[in-house]
């Protein structure tokens, strides 16, 4: 079969991820199981060469791996990582779903709107690779989209989901094709009148500086880390830095810091996977943590901070198995 073919199944079968791999059995992954494809796929070497730009091989070859996006004829869209590995190269490829996902459908906790109504400051989007970061951020860009008037520009690599202007101007950039580096583009957003700045992951310390000083002077900031928890982000941003920088990250973080919302998916009773999320919202309490650097006591502040909105991973879950969505014990 072709991969308009392989891709069309997939989607009937309510499929993830494709790994297409040089002289090793094709796999798809759906409802979260790795599965033998049932059908003969592509070799990945044939569809690099239809797929990739002179520039694009030319960075492959270098450095051995390589991200970007791929829309076929029918109009899918595909996030594909392509590397190489001991008998030859792979290709891991995302079937992103073609409309933009809607912030109500996907069960997000309620104070969530009210935290995208902020006129600056950063909001974290975390969790494990796979659990659904991506389209949680999509939806957050349609929200906005839909209910306020400014400008949306996002740095992503590889941009997935296709954003229309409509209240919202937006502008959609990708770092290695419309500027050098996520840094670079970040460096450049400060001077280009965004409203909303959205960055698909914070990477490094540049990167990290960059969003924070953002988020202090005026913007907001939608971002992704990749942690189990919400709690673990504060800790994951922090020590990303020296030593000797760390005190002033973490005021920094104090006084920028919206929320932090992160999610872990499960089986769903009616098919399918359903999203399940654990709250961390920046109260007095929460920032003057962070600040003396008691990262280890923020479990606790989620688990006393429902009349602030928040909520843990077990409050969700306990809510899921009342609407009977998931069994006891379910676990990814």
């Amino acid at each position: 079969m072709d991969i308009e073919e392989i891709v069309a199944l997939s989607v009937k079968h309510n499929v993830s991820d494709l790994h297409l791999c040089t002289q090793l059995p094709a796999r798809w992954r759906r409802q979260g199981r790795l599965e033998p494809l049932p059908e003969i796929a592509p070799d990945p070497q044939t569809l690099l060469d239809i797929w990739l730009t002179p520039a694009q091989r030319e960075q492959l070859e270098e450095a051995g791996q390589l991200d970007f996006s791929v829309s076929l004829k029918d109009g899918t869209r595909l996030r594909a990582n392509a590397f190489r590995q001991l008998q030859g190269y792979s290709l891991a490829l995302r079937l992103l779903v073609s409309q933009t996902p809607k912030l109500e459908a996907l069960n997000v906790p309620p104070l969530i709107p009210e935290l995208l109504d902020s006129p600056d400051g950063l909001i974290l989007v975390t969790g494990a690779t796979g659990s659904g970061k991506s389209t949680t951020l999509a939806a957050m860009v349609d929200f906005l989209n839909l209910q306020k008037d400014g400008h949306i520009l996002t740095l992503e690599d590889p941009i997935e989901f296709i954003h229309h202007s409509q209240r919202c101007l937006i502008q959609q950039r990708e770092p290695g094709l419309h500027c050098h580096s996520f840094a670079a583009g970040l460096r450049a957003a400060l001077r280009e009148d965004p409203d909303v700045i959205l960055l698909r992951e914070l990477r490094d310390s540049e990167t990290i500086r960059l969003a924070l000083t953002a988020a202090e002077t005026g913007h907001l900031v939608l971002a992704t880390l990749h942690t189990r928890g919400a709690a673990q982000a504060v800790e994951r941003l922090v020590d990303v830095f020296p030593a000797e920088e760390k005190s002033m990250v973490r005021s920094q973080l104090a006084g920028s810091l919206k929320a932090v919302l992160a999610q872990k998916l499960l089986p769903d009773r009616r098919g399918g996977r359903v999203a399940v999320y654990e709250l961390l919202v920046n109260t007095p309490a929460v920032a003057s943590l962070i600040r003396e650097g008691k990262t280890h006591q923020l479990p606790g502040q989620i688990q006393t901070g429902q009349q602030h909105g928040m909520r843990s991973f077990a409050h969700s879950e306990a809510m899921l198995r009342v609407e009977g969505r998931i069994a006891d014990g379910e676990e990814k």
